[in-house]
């Protein structure tokens, strides 16, 4: 039952509606119960009185000359009778036999009722189309053999519906004066418990903004503070997705800046006066150098915005790494090639067991291409001395991990830098190789998106170059 009705849900309308149905609902039976006592209270005083004529008549019951008699002096008749408001009627009738006194009409009481001497009974019952209350009661004379004798007085009910009718005007005038006083402060008190909510609105409308500071949940009821620590966990994340966004807007302007720049003065070159076309081929060699390098950087800052923005918003589904892998490297076999370049994969089988994971396939297949694209770049080949780089993905299905490892014969990465180069643009010092310093960064945001962890070896240790090996260990237990 709605007692307001509103287009949008209201929490005060709520609340409202469920205080003040029940409380609208049980005015009803408050009446009826209200009722239903009264009738009791007011029979009381009338079935005493009823019950004392009753057992008055009986002891005028008396045995002479071996006969049962009933005898009511008349004035005790008269003063029986004397109601201005009701009438009382009276019988006396041996059972089995003939009416001794009274009104002979009064109905019978109930055949199943038990023939038990000095016991009173009441009932309610109709006499001459009028509702009667009775009180009888059966008397036994003093007499051998003689039959028991059934004493009833019976008595009409005007009294007792008046009598009624006053008690539930006093209980009941005073609940309908303060149920409206109930429902106003019922109003003001729910006024009062939502003012924290209005005063927290307030506070939220009042900020500025660049104000993603946590709401203070001090002043907040119990029952609110989940929901302003959800609002405050919001705002956290919010601040940190603001944060990796000025970020990549700056780190993009940073790194864009040179290969602009170097564009921008091989074009100037290539229009200057006097410039032969040798002048001008390498000119443009060079733009074609400068706008690769820049079409890899926005590649990657774009790769590195889509791994920091959580792989939340993309689908996540069962994952076959041996299979990614072996797909990224057959698309870097012709750079290899192009570079004398020895690039391999060894390790498990695609659909082999234990190399499925839950995970997002296209920021998985993201984090293998940067490894080996990032082994591709800096390993040093020759016809001498080919380099070599080999992926491989091992799996152990009954403790639940999966390994991807790729490893090169390069130069290795000394201990110092280890940790550094997974900083975003850190570049290892005296290494001439094209980069733009986000393989690795984004290697690890992916890994930490599908809770891995990356560590960093050398590929050969005791040999000379050492090489590099990575290697993302990744859990596969059931959640």
């Amino acid at each position: 039952m709605k007692i307001f009705q509103r287009g949008q849900r209201s929490l005060f309308g709520e609340i409202l509606d469920w205080m003040l149905t029940p409380l609208l609902l049980l005015v009803p039976v408050s009446i009826g119960l209200t009722w239903l006592v009264a009738q009791g209270i007011a029979n009381a005083p009338f079935d005493r009185a009823l019950e004392y004529n009753v057992q008055t008549l009986a002891k005028l019951v008396t045995v002479q000359q071996d006969r049962v008699q009933f005898y009511l002096p008349l004035p005790a008749r008269e003063m029986l009778r004397a109601d201005d408001t009701d009438k009382v009627y009276y019988q006396v009738r041996a059972i089995g036999g003939a009416v001794l006194g009274g009104d002979s009409d009064l109905p019978e009481p109930p055949d199943d009722d038990a023939l038990t001497p000095d016991v009173f009974h009441m009932r309610d019952d109709r006499m001459r189309n009028d509702a009667v209350r009775v009180a009888y009661t059966w008397v036994q004379p003093a007499l051998a053999g003689a039959p028991m004798v059934l004493v009833q007085v019976a008595e009409t009910r005007e009294k007792q519906q008046v009598l009624a009718t006053e008690i539930i005007k006093g209980v009941l005038l005073p609940q309908f004066a303060i149920l409206p006083l109930a429902i106003l402060l019922i109003w003001l008190a729910l006024v009062r418990a939502i003012k924290p909510l209005s005063e927290l609105e307030e506070r939220i409308r009042e900020r500025k903004p660049d104000d993603l500071s946590p709401l203070d949940d001090s002043s907040v009821p119990y029952e609110v503070a989940p929901l302003v620590a959800s609002v405050n966990g919001l705002l956290t994340k919010l601040k940190e997705s603001i944060a990796t966004q000025k970020r990549f807007l700056a780190d993009a302007a940073h790194q864009l800046k040179t290969p602009l720049a170097g564009l921008r003065m091989q074009a100037d070159l290539a229009q200057r006066d006097g410039a032969d076309a040798a002048e001008l081929k390498q000119s443009l060699k060079q733009i074609g150098r400068a706008s690769i390098r820049a079409t890899h950087t926005v590649n990657q800052l774009l790769a590195l915005a889509r791994a920091e923005g959580g792989a939340g918003a993309l689908s996540w589904q069962p994952c076959d790494l041996a299979r990614l892998t072996v797909e990224v490297v057959r698309e870097a076999v012709p750079r290899a090639i192009e570079k004398r370049i020895d690039l391999g994969y060894d390790g498990a089988e695609p659909g082999a067991p234990g190399v499925l994971l839950e995970g997002n396939p296209t920021l998985l297949k993201e984090l293998v291409r940067n490894l080996v694209d990032n082994a591709i770049a800096y390993t040093p080949s020759s016809p001498e001395r080919p380099g070599v780089i080999t992926a491989r993905v091992l799996g152990d299905p009954f403790g639940h991990i999966l390994l991807l490892q790729v490893e090169d014969s390069g130069p290795g990465i000394a201990d110092a830098a280890r940790e550094l180069v997974f900083e975003p643009f850190y570049r290892v010092l005296g290494n001439e190789a094209d980069g733009s310093g986000l393989g690795l960064p984004i290697v690890r945001e992916i890994a930490r998106q599908h809770k891995a962890t990356v560590t960093l070896e050398d590929a050969h240790p005791g040999t000379q170059p050492p090489g590099a090996r990575f290697s993302v260990r990744f859990d596969t237990a059931p959640p």
